[in-house]
């Protein structure tokens, strides 16, 4: 079984990169269908790619969702910063819904 993880590209010192983060790592994700595990990668670390640094600089926060066992990531909407606990769990599973039926 493949492993899905919720991925944030994160800066330090963003309020909403670090909002995000918290309200997520708040969130019971292995919960969702399919459970999820979060890595918050900063876009601005040495050792993230130059591709991802230019392509999401000026986006963070930005979640991707993910397989171990894929190489595609697939970049979520943003979510609201207004969403919290409940409203952030059930917001996450709406999307998670969706890719899945979508193949």
């Amino acid at each position: 079984m493949s492993e899905t993880f919720l991925v944030i590209y994160s800066r330090k010192g963003c309020c909403l990169c670090e909002g995000l983060e918290q309200r997520l790592r708040s969130l019971s994700l292995h919960h969702l269908k399919p459970p999820l595990e979060l890595l918050v990668i900063d876009i601005d670390a040495v050792d993230t790619p130059r591709n991802i640094q230019m392509r999401y600089d000026l986006q963070v926060p930005v979640m991707l969702l993910g397989r171990n066992d894929l190489k595609e990531f697939i970049e979520l909407p943003h979510a609201s910063p207004r969403l919290n606990g409940e409203g952030l769990f059930q917001w996450l599973q709406k999307i998670l819904i969706k890719i899945i039926e979508s193949g």
